[in-house]
């Protein structure tokens, strides 16, 4: 039950009725039995700016923010995190003292969710150049990847984000995965009702780990070929479950935990293709 003095978030999208945040969301807020709400927030982007100081205005703590909005939400923030500039995206705004605080929480989020790598451990090659694969090249790099390639079907793009990355980053218009310790779809194929992504993975070292972003459907075929050759997959929900740590803390003061309960919950709302 909800009082007078509940603390307000939510998740910005048009549409916004596909965001499973809200389930996310309101399973640690039950968990930890917090006086507070997670709503879904349908904005069409017209009005983005003006609907962001206005929750601001009426209590809210801050919000998620997801397609298409992550420009205008950049945009709109009094102060953007390093991380955030470095990922040139926004998907979390903390409202504090009436300024918004933009953060971006997608390259923490991939990284967690690959438990016990290493990202100094080999190269690794990105497949895209979107704001995703941005969030993800950026987060691997500062955490030490020795070598970035990108990959993308638009070459101009990689060029563009190798530039504004800087460092060891490089692109290629095929995937150089001999030797590569880590391969990360960061693109829609895969994706349902998107075609799937055809690729070769014998040249991946025994040890390499496959990573995709996409986690409707789960199993990917990208991932499926990955485990059929005994190399280690990870799908895009831990992604998905880690990037919400930062804004829930820093909206309602508690530190959350991804489980496998959580990830049960979540993924038995996701459809299996």
């Amino acid at each position: 039950m909800l009082t007078g003095k509940a603390l307000l978030a939510g998740v910005a999208g048009w549409p916004v009725s596909h965001s499973r945040s809200p389930l996310l969301h309101g399973t640690w807020i039950a968990r930890h039995g917090l006086d507070a709400a997670y709503v879904p927030l349908p904005i069409a982007p017209e009005n983005f700016p003006t609907a962001v100081r206005g929750l601001m205005a009426a209590g809210f703590r801050g919000m998620n923010v997801t397609i298409p909005h992550k420009e205008a939400a950049f945009a709109v923030c009094d102060e953007v995190l390093p991380r955030a500039h470095r990922a040139g995206a926004v998907n979390t705004l903390v409202f504090r003292d009436g300024r918004i605080i933009g953060d971006c929480t997608d390259g923490f989020g991939f990284l967690a969710s690959l438990p016990g790598y290493d990202p100094r451990r080999g190269p690794a090659v990105i497949l895209g150049a979107g704001g995703a694969a941005r969030a993800i090249a950026a987060a691997l790099l500062d955490a030490g990847c020795p070598h970035l390639t990108l990959v993308n079907r638009t070459p101009e793009r990689a060029l563009a984000l190798a530039q504004a990355l800087g460092g060891p980053v490089h692109v290629s218009a095929t995937p150089p995965l001999e030797g590569a310790a880590l391969l990360v779809n960061g693109t829609s194929l895969g994706m349902a009702g998107q075609p799937p992504l055809e690729l070769d993975l014998s040249p991946l070292p025994a040890h390499a780990t496959v990573a995709d972003i996409v986690y409707v459907p789960l199993e990917t075929k990208l991932l499926a070929a990955a485990r059929a050759r005994g190399l280690t997959g990870v799908d895009g929900l831990g992604m998905l479950l880690h990037q919400a740590r930062p804004g829930f803390e820093a909206w309602f003061g508690v530190a959350p935990v991804v489980d496998e309960e959580l990830r049960r919950i979540v993924a038995a709302d996701i459809p299996p293709r």
